[in-house]
């Protein structure tokens, strides 16, 4: 799968780029005050690069790693699991920064609890070098298209938003499902030297940073009946 952040959206009354055709004028705001936003959606994307489909949890906190977390191990539990045999390793594509950056202690953490650990699968997990974000396939196989489906129609609701996400689709195939993904999601959450050693973390020789797998601990079990925490499962 390939995993990133999508721009964070104000919703309510405002502005959305681009150009739409329709009998009458769509009216929004003047300035786009955050004041007067219901919410901000931070949108995150998971990309099933075998199957062309799309999954995006739409939060309305924080980008943290945990939330990025949540939602990788919420889209394996309730789709790709059913589509890939079981116990079948997973790789990841993410950039090198942000909350799926390969900084970030608390994404290694919670990859190696939420999903490795859970589900009794390998997780692959290579970052694309600083500067290369482009190359991540979400960026131009499934944002590019939400962006193209939305220009020019304000983000009023979170509803509006997600039926806009769900509406995407393209010749070649894309289908996309979206949810949301609601809670508190704190910022500043750190992991200690000692839990860091406690992960079953494995570097590759090429790119140790950028590339690494984590491993299912021997003294967990499997549990694919999970519930991701405060989540609306239902597409």
């Amino acid at each position: 799968m390939s995993v990133d952040t999508k721009k964070k959206e104000l919703i309510g009354d405002f502005k959305n780029d681009g150009q739409a055709w329709c009998e009458e004028p769509e009216y929004v705001n003047a300035h786009d005050f955050r004041s007067d936003a219901i919410g901000r959606a931070v949108p995150y994307g998971i990309y099933d690069m075998i199957h062309n489909c799309g999954y995006v949890y739409v939060g309305n906190s924080a980008n943290t790693p945990q939330f990025a977390v949540d939602a990788v191990a919420a889209c394996w539990q309730n789709e790709m699991s059913k589509a890939f045999p079981q116990g079948s390793p997973l790789l990841i594509l993410a950039d090198a920064g942000g909350s799926d950056g390969y900084r970030p202690r608390v994404w290694k953490q919670q990859l190696q609890e939420q999903l490795s650990d859970q589900f009794g699968i390998a997780v692959t997990v290579c970052h694309y070098p600083t500067g290369c974000s482009k190359w991540n396939p979400i960026e131009h196989r499934l944002f590019s298209h939400i962006s193209i489906n939305w220009a020019g129609k304000p983000l009023r609701t979170f509803d509006i938003m997600l039926a806009y996400i769900r509406g995407t689709e393209t010749t070649t195939g894309l289908t996309v499902k979206a949810s949301l993904l609601e809670g508190i999601y704190e910022k500043g959450q750190r992991v200690s030297d000692a839990e860091m050693k406690k992960l079953n973390l494995e570097r590759h020789e090429v790119c140790p940073k950028w590339n690494y797998t984590i491993r299912p601990r021997s003294d967990t079990a499997p549990n694919t009946q999970v519930q991701r925490p405060n989540q609306e499962v239902v597409f």
